[in-house]
C-alpha cells in the first residue's frame, strides 16, 4: 500500500490508483460533453436549414434556463440602459 501512495503538492499522501480513476472518470465526462456539444451543433443546423435563426434559439435556450423573475429584472435594467444611451 506504501507503494501506491506518493507525496502530494501540498506534503499529504496520494492515492494513486483513487486519482488515475478520478482523472479517467472526468476523461469520460468531457468526450461525453463533446459528443453532447456536437449533438446540440447537429440540431442547430438543422433549425438553420428549415429556415430558423440559429442566434436567436441559442438566445431562447439562455431565456429558458433562467426564472421568470431573474429574467425580467435583467430586461428591465436593460431597457434602462438603452434608453441612457439613447438607443430606444
Amino acid at each position: 500500500m506504501a507503494e501506491e501512495r506518493g507525496e502530494g503538492m501540498g506534503g499529504g499522501s496520494v492515492a494513486a490508483d483513487e486519482l488515475r480513476l478520478l482523472i479517467e472518470r472526468a476523461e469520460r465526462l468531457e468526450e461525453e460533453k463533446k459528443g453532447i456539444a456536437d449533438d446540440i451543433k447537429d440540431v442547430m443546423a438543422e433549425a438553420k436549414s428549415r429556415g430558423y435563426d440559429a442566434k436567436a434559439i441559442r438566445k431562447i435556450l439562455q431565456i429558458r434556463k433562467k426564472k421568470r423573475e431573474e429574467y425580467r429584472e435583467e430586461q428591465s435594467i436593460l431597457e434602462v440602459y438603452m434608453q441612457a444611451l439613447g438607443m430606444i
